[in-house]
């Protein structure tokens, strides 16, 4: 038994009262205590606010982004000790599955999101240009840049990993401090998760702050620029709001609460279809995942009357099959409730359920390794309500356990009544294969629910289920499930960042929100941009080409080559009537002969045609008609890669094509993959000989044994392996091993100082030297990297074995070259 410590202003701090006890929900024991006597909430959040702000604030989006992927493989690692907890909160394996792994993959979503399609800076500009003044000199667009203060967020004890993970993957991804409030029963779970999470020291200082135990006077001392997250019950969530710190001080709140949500039987879905069994299956698994413990469980089982007998014996049959006891047993299906107390709710729930509705089923509770007196247990309850439209008390009250009510419909119109009389839903779902039904019970329906999800015999083997949101999609709902949204991709986080516009000349804007507004200042040099690194691209950069005269040819052939025989393009006597006074220049001509003009033809960091958008044609172009191009860097984002992937990062150009009467008559924004400049030395010959004039008998290594000559016939030798001189042997790492070495050449992490020499065994020594002296070394280095240049040049398809990386070809070679080379310059100094 342990008592919880908290986490506020940075340190460990254990609660000076008795605290709550927490225990095991399937055996009794106790398992913890929770404390937050004596801890000073108001210090905790100026904390946060200056603190945390500043450090995690300062931070770009896409350097948030890399730190939750960091996180979530730190914790991976982690996760038995997890698992083993949550046994204990009564949870099953697959239930903690959810949990756990929902959570990790979580920070997984938006970490990928924050490399796809976040900025790499601390503000997250819209890019949308609105023009509000005539001739453009006056512009408007916004911004968003994190909200100035800390997210208390208060989370349901049936998910303590997931509920954590989630809402703090939006609020560290946009910026904003978090004080975490578990709920008690299942602390101890989140406990352990968050003090991982402090341990990787990954985050900045006053990131996180953890609080467990009862909330005390905490949200007293709210301010502007806070913000409340809350997930719960709705009377809970709503007491919470009324606060007058909340609703004084203009505190942002986002409630999220259990309702009751309902599953609809199509009209077409016969028993013995698939989407009947699919149904049934649906049904049995959100009564008993988690003990029903999930707010976007099903609640409500809406069926075609016709349906109701024979729904009533499927779902009974299943029900009867669930083996209810101890989550260590395998044979398991059903743990417990979460604690006592929660038992004792959802038993008050069911008896007012019962006494408006017949109660159809009530499994007898025989338990496999668990003894019902200590433990949290319930079985399954499923009632039957024959007037859905006159008995409302399974549309009112919520049994949060495994407990729904069944009840019978006649047509799409009553379906969808009955499915708003939930007044507000996280989830509602409709299981069926008629798209007429789905389409119109769907929209319908839509208004009183967050998440509308459908399952038939066309997606059923992929589908993720009626209560599993997903990161990428808005968690939340209208009414009584609180009228909040969390996650739904890149949108979770506008609950976080204040948005704000910014009017002002082009100029201005380009330099706010570092995205190039068109009518601000290009910047012309002689290097070609595309001959630019990454790093190296400014934004505006910019070239004017030549002058390019569109012919008749020119658009004869592109009808040709593309098959695009549009008659604007081919038929001179059809043109009456349109826009058109003779043949027209295909507009995907005018970008093709645009790259035409701005491309480099020499070999340079732009790796790829990425994409394009946002092309429009204003003016048609004409045979006789002459083209030039403007082409300029708009913005740059960040990119991380994986694999054989090159490190990157993605520039967005701008494409204004102008005709010979300076009318633009296209602008398009393209997408190109530009190389980042490596961090390595050059693999040339007056490169490498300018390095090695550093390099004296004096030279002492900064790691290691060698001697300034060792360390050049060293790489001697590997110059020669690499060309089969002599061919080397095996490596002994299996095939998984040897992929993921050979991945890691392709990244800029360089190699660690206790890199083992590949050619030695195990504190063999080093071999005796060849060369009389160390600039006879230089030489035989210099000969040897002339002669490996040149081997490839005449041998491009060669591959040849490295003893500890396989078998490499020429890409590969490069690149493990320059980073060896660069190891051993840097351990004597030289480079």
């Amino acid at each position: 038994m342990q008592k919880l410590k908290n986490f506020i202003h940075g340190q460990w701090i254990e609660g000076n009262g008795e605290g709550i006890p927490l225990y095991n929900s399937v055996d009794g024991s106790l398992v913890a205590i929770s404390d937050t006597s004596g801890l000073n909430f108001q210090q905790a959040l100026e904390y946060g606010r200056r603190v945390g702000y500043q450090n995690l604030a300062s931070k770009t989006f896409y350097d948030r982004g890399q730190i939750l992927k960091k996180i979530a493989l730190y914790l991976i690692e982690r996760k038995k000790k997890y698992y083993e907890l949550s046994y204990k909160t009564g949870a099953t394996h697959i239930d903690s599955w959810v949990d756990i792994e929902g959570g990790l993959g979580t920070f997984f979503t938006y970490s990928g999101l924050a490399k796809r399609m976040l900025p790499n800076t601390p503000f997250w500009a819209e890019g949308d240009i609105k023009k509000i003044s005539a001739n453009g000199s006056h512009l408007g667009t916004h911004i968003y840049t994190p909200s100035e203060g800390v997210s208390i967020q208060i989370n349901a004890f049936n998910f303590p990993v997931w509920g954590m993970m989630e809402k703090l993957s939006t609020s560290l991804l946009a910026g904003v401090p978090s004080i975490i409030k578990p709920a008690p029963e299942s602390s101890y779970l989140a406990h352990a998760v968050f003090q991982n999470i402090i341990e990787s020291n990954l985050l900045p200082e006053g990131a996180i702050q953890l609080v467990c135990g009862a909330p005390g006077n905490l949200l007293d001392y709210l301010k502007d620029g806070d913000s409340v997250v809350f997930t719960g019950s709705a009377s809970t969530g709503k007491l919470i709001k009324s606060n007058p710190a909340i609703s004084q001080q203009s505190v942002r709140f986002n409630l999220e609460a259990d309702s009751l949500n309902c599953s609809i039987l199509g009209l077409d879905a016969t028993p013995g279809t698939p989407e009947f069994n699919l149904f049934i299956r649906e049904v049995k698994n959100e009564i008993t995942t988690k003990a029903g413990q999930r707010c976007t469980a099903i609640r409500r089982i809406i069926v075609p009357e016709k349906y109701i007998d024979a729904v009533q014996e499927s779902l009974i049959g299943e029900l009867q099959k669930i083996k209810i006891g101890n989550p260590l047993n395998r044979e398991t299906r059903m743990g417990s409730l979460v604690s006592k107390r929660q038992a004792e709710e959802v038993e008050k729930k069911i008896r007012l359920l019962a006494s408006e509705n017949q109660l159809i089923y009530s499994g007898a509770l025989h338990l496999i390794d668990a003894n019902p007196e200590k433990g949290a247990f319930i079985s399954p309850h499923l009632f039957y309500n024959n007037q859905p439209f006159e008995k409302n008390t399974c549309h009112e009250v919520e049994a949060f356990g495994p407990v729904a009510t069944l009840m019978p419909y006649h047509d799409i119109e009553e379906a969808v009544a009955l499915a708003k009389r939930g007044k507000g839903s996280l989830v509602g779902s409709i299981i069926s294969h008629d798209a007429n039904f789905i389409s119109q019970t769907s929209w319908k329906m839509a208004s009183s629910h967050g998440r509308i999800y459908v399952l038939n015999r066309d997606n059923a083997k992929e589908a993720t289920g009626h209560g599993s949101p997903l990161p990428t999609l808005m968690h939340g709902g209208p009414g009584r499930a609180g009228g909040g949204e969390e996650m739904g991709g890149l949108n979770g986080l506008h609950f976080f960042l204040q948005k704000t516009a910014i009017q002002g000349s082009p100029e201005v804007l380009t330099a706010i929100t570092q995205i190039y507004t068109q009518g601000s200042e290009k910047i012309y040099n002689d290097r070609h941009p595309f001959q630019k690194y990454f790093e190296e691209i400014q934004i505006g950069d910019a070239i004017e080409t030549a002058g390019r005269t569109i012919t008749d040819a020119d658009i004869v052939n592109f009808s040709n080559v593309t098959w695009d025989h549009f008659y604007a393009h081919t038929d001179a006597t059809s043109l009456n009537g349109t826009i058109f006074d003779k043949i027209v220049a295909h507009g995907y001509f005018l970008l093709s002969a645009a790259a035409g003009l701005f491309v480099s033809g020499k070999k340079g960091p732009v790796i790829a045609n990425y994409g394009l958008e946002n092309c429009s044609f204003f003016k048609p172009v004409y045979s006789g008609d002459t083209i030039t191009v403007f082409l300029t860097s708009k913005e740059k984002i960040n990119r991380g890669v994986k694999g054989r992937n090159i490190p990157s990062g993605v520039v967005k150009w701008l494409v204004e094509i102008y005709n010979q009467r300076d009318e633009i008559v296209c602008v398009a924004t393209i997408l190109t993959l530009v190389a980042k400049k490596s961090p390595f030395i050059e693999l040339k010959k007056d490169v490498i000989k300018k390095t090695l004039f550093q390099l004296t008998e004096q030279s002492d290594p900064a790691w290691g044994n060698m001697n300034p000559q060792q360390m050049l016939e060293h790489l001697e030798a590997t110059l020669h392996y690499s060309m089969g001189e002599p061919e080397a042997k095996n490596p002994n790492s299996s095939i998984e091993d040897l992929e993921v070495l050979q991945d890691s050449l392709y990244t800029f992490s360089r190699l660690p100082k206790n890199f083992p020499n590949p050619f030695l065994s195990d504190n063999e020594p080093l071999p005796p030297l060849v060369h009389k002296n160390l600039e006879d070394a230089k030489e035989a280095l210099l000969d040897a990297l002339q002669k490996y240049l040149i081997y490839y040049r005449k041998n491009p398809q060669a591959e040849h074995q490295h003893p500890y990386f396989g078998l490499l070809n020429k890409e590969m070679m490069e690149l493990l070259h320059r980073k060896h080379f660069t190891h051993h310059f840097e351990q004597f100094g030289i480079y």
